[in-house]
């Protein structure tokens, strides 16, 4: 009786995991209906790229053969070998991924897949090869447009909206990953407005769909059937996949394409300024109820942010209207600006808010900060409770860094200054949210700072400004 009853429950627990494994399934999304309508739009994309071939070197010491008489030319033409002309050959071709946005054509991929090769190749779903022409590159949004010679009624993607996709949700790649043509991978939504090194102007999609080198170029399809993200990236200890890969917005792409084929090439907004994370002590330095918002740490003179009064010190909090959480959200509202327009933005300063209002200029193609500076010295010092040693700012450092006041650090010795990473050669402009003008002022504001609160001070260090936080004992 006891073993029929065992029985009994065990069957039942069976058609209980059954029963749920059933409903799990059919809870989960069928892909295969996707792939077979959007399949035939994805191509794979191959270059070569042509490299001179360097010629082999002879023996040392040829003779110059020019005016010898015949017979000696002609033992010493048997004797050292010559070294062959050089010759062209192609470098290893490059395999990623790209889709049709257009029946006439037209083309989307990475910019990398692509980057210095001298042909193109396209290869369609039907399996058809053609040679490409480069309409257009951004490297910054690592975006290239390709156009193809394949008539007029090509099969297209369709084009979704990035900025309505949320984490969790469903999505679904197509490349050739390693040269496997025609891949399907699927996964969700890691996260949005991701900023990675280098790329401040793209807020990525992360998802964790395996994305693999070949990849590259390829679309990101939401349950919808739509593109949503060109994959371009992932994070990688091992050179393979490890779960985190990061995917353009088909938002930023579609304007990229738009720019290129208009003008040929890619403008964005700019403020002209350095910005950092407003950290929990830099929120409580400043007197914000919470860490957010972009703080303004240099600006660029004859700037955007220059010329419409904006400050060091500022806190940027909102951009036309969107909360700026992080400071890395900053960059990627600013990009979208097209030049020329006016914008909106209120701030923090002196503990109040306020709005300004400025015309967004162009991005430079070379947007780095210049370094400068120099080792002189100026006689006036003074030490402090802080730790350090500064001394007054030359002119000639004032002219070189475009700066008008500040001291700079001439020793460091145990204390705060020590402790928060100050060097010799920094120079420190503000203390306390209050400028330093002067080695009196410096050593005035020092004196008076309070204990057991958050301070802030502003470093320039090799051109670049950023704010460190301290706290200071009783």
């Amino acid at each position: 009786m006891l073993s029929v009853r065992r029985w009994a429950l065990a069957t039942a627990s069976v058609l209980v995991l059954g029963w749920q494994s059933l409903a799990v399934a059919a809870d989960l999304p069928d892909f295969t209906e996707l792939v077979e309508e959007a399949s035939p739009a994805i191509v794979n994309i191959s270059t070569r790229q042509k490299v001179s071939s360097q010629p082999v070197a002879g023996m040392q010491g040829m003779p110059d053969l020019e005016g010898m008489p015949p017979m000696f030319r002609e033992f010493f033409e048997r004797s050292f070998p010559q070294a062959p002309a050089p010759r062209e050959r192609e470098a290893p071709q490059s395999l990623g991924s790209g889709f049709i946005i257009s029946r006439d054509g037209y083309v989307l991929t990475n910019n990398h897949v692509v980057a210095d090769a001298d042909e193109i190749f396209v290869r369609l779903s039907d399996r058809r090869e053609m040679q490409a022409e480069l309409v257009g590159a951004d490297p910054r949004s690592d975006l290239a447009l390709l156009k193809i010679d394949a008539g007029d009624d090509l099969p297209v993607v369709k084009i979704g909206k990035s900025a309505d996709l949320k984490p969790g949700e469903w999505v679904l790649a197509i490349g050739s990953p390693f040269g496997f043509d025609y891949s399907v991978t699927a996964g969700i939504v890691s996260a949005k407005g991701r900023s990675l090194p280098n790329e401040n102007y793209v807020p990525f999609i992360q998802t964790d769909v395996a994305i693999n080198p070949g990849n590259s170029g390829g679309p990101l399809f939401n349950l919808d059937g739509e593109v949503v993200g060109i994959n371009s990236q992932i994070f990688t200890r091992s050179g393979g996949f490890m779960g985190l890969s990061f995917a353009i917005p088909m938002d930023v792409a579609m304007d990229v394409v738009e720019q290129i084929k208009d003008s040929g090439s890619v403008q964005r907004g700019w403020l002209g300024v350095v910005i950092q994370e407003v950290n929990k002590d830099l929120a409580e330095s400043f007197d914000l109820p919470k860490p957010a918002g972009a703080l303004v740490a240099q600006i660029m003179p004859g700037g955007p942010a220059d010329k419409g009064g904006l400050k060091v010190g500022d806190v940027i909090l909102e951009f036309n209207g969107h909360e700026v959480v992080r400071s890395s959200d900053l960059p990627h509202a600013v990009g979208r600006v097209r030049p020329g327009t006016d914008a909106t933005l209120v701030v923090m300063r002196d503990k109040q808010r306020k709005t300004l209002t400025m015309e967004i200029g162009t991005l430079p193609d070379d947007d780095a900060v210049a370094a400068t500076g120099t080792n002189e010295q100026a006689p006036s010092v003074a030490s402090n409770r802080l730790g350090v040693t500064v001394v007054e700012l030359t002119d000639d450092q004032k002219k070189n860094l475009d700066i008008h006041s500040g001291v700079v650090v001439r020793e460091v010795s145990r204390g705060p200054g020590a402790m928060v990473g100050l060097r010799p050669g920094d120079i420190i402009t503000n203390l306390d949210n209050r400028s330093v003008d002067s080695v009196e002022t410096f050593t005035r504001i020092a004196r008076d700072l309070p204990d057991n609160r958050s301070i802030s001070m502003r470093v320039i260090r090799q051109g670049r400004a950023s704010y460190i936080t301290f706290r200071l004992a009783e």
